[in-house]
């Protein structure tokens, strides 16, 4: 810390904004990639905080000090793989066959097939896409409306950013920056994502029903619905993949004396930093032979040659995403280097905010950000000082960084007029923007106060993230 100040804030801090209205020239007047505005955004927190000498070690530390961006990539890859194999439309088919005879069956169906999809894909717009094609006019003809179904189906894919792979895992890596000496497991982080999504489900669930009771919403017609002992018989090899995700994850997180007692202490590191990456490529190969049937029939075979296609295709989804976290990544640590973080704290305790207070500021500043930034470029330029002062106030940041993809991922896909899953929905639902858009606010103020009971610790999370 430099101890200067610029107006009320603290030359860190004020850096911080600068660099926040930078990406919002970039990305909203000038129209340009977000991978694009992210790199810009690189290279002018270089320039203004004339760390010229450091360009290249910061441009390289993602690749280089870290394996979260390489499972991040491996993960994008994988949810392109799920949407070859159709896993995804076997395991909705054995959720519809559950839960499609009850009143608005059909949005339980969006509700835990998209996120079940969401643990393993971690992206919010692309879960839109791979279920809503099935979900939505499902939902349609049990009696949604279209605004409703719409919604629906954007409010449980949006649960990517939180228990997927993407820019909660830079969060940790932001948390660990931050703390090094708390030591903290990438295992049981996850772990804690998908507690926190678990709540996000429970709410989710709550305003589904109400709504469904107010629209009158009936069951989906029996002749419509799969049974269920042929969708299980067909697609009962999908139930498998959320168990060889969360198998390895729980051993690494809450196995660690075992594992130091097998292999040692550097044995049990060398497990934990790998953990997910052998995960990612089981399940991947896992996908492929279970659907090489259907491979066959939409890639004209299943060869090594098709399987390389495949994976040379979905760069064209992976690559955009993957470097818009790479470059996020990067500005964070450069943020980390010039003591932002530090910055926020001393500047926060100075104003003596409370916990309720903090929590109440952070939740709507980062939901009006939504509605113009998206989550990545929230995490890279506001995760230090979102978890540095949550820590100020006396909130856990094991537990600030747990919850952050809350407020920044899931809140971009659907605060408008960002709202890139909303939007998705409407293509799919043929709904109107005004109507879905209103609707869109009841889901949000839903998270919003979740999220607030979870920074608050009114809703637990069960674990910490500090190993001793």
């Amino acid at each position: 810390m430099t101890g200067q100040m610029v107006g009320p804030f603290p030359l860190e801090v004020f850096y911080l904004l600068l660099v926040l209205v930078f990406v919002f020239i970039v990305f909203v007047l000038f129209k340009r990639p977000i991978y694009e505005a992210m790199f810009l955004a690189f290279c002018f927190t270089i320039v203004m905080t004339a760390t010229y000498d450091q360009f290249f070690n910061y441009l390289v530390y993602p690749a280089t000090q870290s394996n979260l961006f390489y499972i991040i990539v491996s993960f994008l890859a994988f949810a392109y793989i799920l949407g070859k194999t159709r896993v995804v439309e076997h395991l909705i088919n054995i959720i519809l066959a559950i839960f499609g005879g009850l009143p608005g069956g059909a949005g339980y169906v969006a509700l835990f097939g998209s996120s079940a999809l969401a643990m393993m894909t971690g992206t919010g717009p692309g879960n839109v896409a791979a279920t809503g094609v099935f979900t939505i006019p499902a939902m349609i003809k049990s009696g949604f409306s279209r605004e409703l179904a719409a919604t629906t189906e954007m409010s449980a894919s949006m649960l990517g950013n939180q228990m997927g792979p993407g820019l909660n895992l830079v969060g940790f890596g932001i948390l660990c920056s931050l703390f090094p000496e708390k030591n903290y497991n990438l295992a049981t982080f996850w772990i804690a994502l998908w507690i926190v999504g678990a709540w996000l489900v429970v709410q989710r669930l709550i305003t589904l029903i109400i709504l469904c009771k107010r629209e009158g919403v009936k069951p989906i017609p029996k002749e419509e619905r799969p049974k269920l002992g042929e969708a299980l018989k067909k697609g009962w090899h999908s139930l498998l993949l959320p168990f060889f995700i969360l198998f390895p994850i729980i051993i690494s997180s809450q196995c660690k004396p075992l594992l130091q007692a097998r292999y040692g202490i550097d044995g049990e590191a060398a497990f934990s930093a790998t953990v997910l990456m052998f995960t990612v490529g089981v399940c991947v190969v896992y996908a492929l032979i279970t659907g090489r049937k259907e491979l066959a029939k939409t890639e004209g075979g299943f060869s090594a040659k098709v399987i390389y296609g495949m994976f040379r295709d979905s760069l064209r989804s992976v690559v955009p995403v993957g470097a818009t976290i790479y470059f996020a990544y990067a500005v964070s640590i450069v943020f980390k280097d010039v003591a932002v973080g530090e910055a926020m704290q001393t500047w926060v305790t100075g104003i003596g905010l409370s916990k309720f207070t903090w929590t109440i500021i952070i939740v709507l500043f980062t939901a009006l950000l939504g509605m113009v930034l998206p989550g990545s470029s929230q995490v890279a330029l506001l995760g230090t000082a979102i978890i540095s002062t949550g820590a100020a106030v006396g909130i856990d940041p094991f537990l600030v960084a747990a919850v952050m993809p809350a407020i920044t991922g899931v809140m971009e896909g659907m605060t408008p007029p960002l709202a890139l899953a909303m939007y998705t929905a409407m293509g799919i639902a043929k709904s109107k923007f005004w109507p879905t858009a209103k609707l869109a606010y009841v889901w949000i103020f839903g998270n919003m106060l979740f999220t607030v009971l979870l920074f608050l610790g009114i809703l637990p999370i069960f674990i910490t993230g500090a190993v001793k």
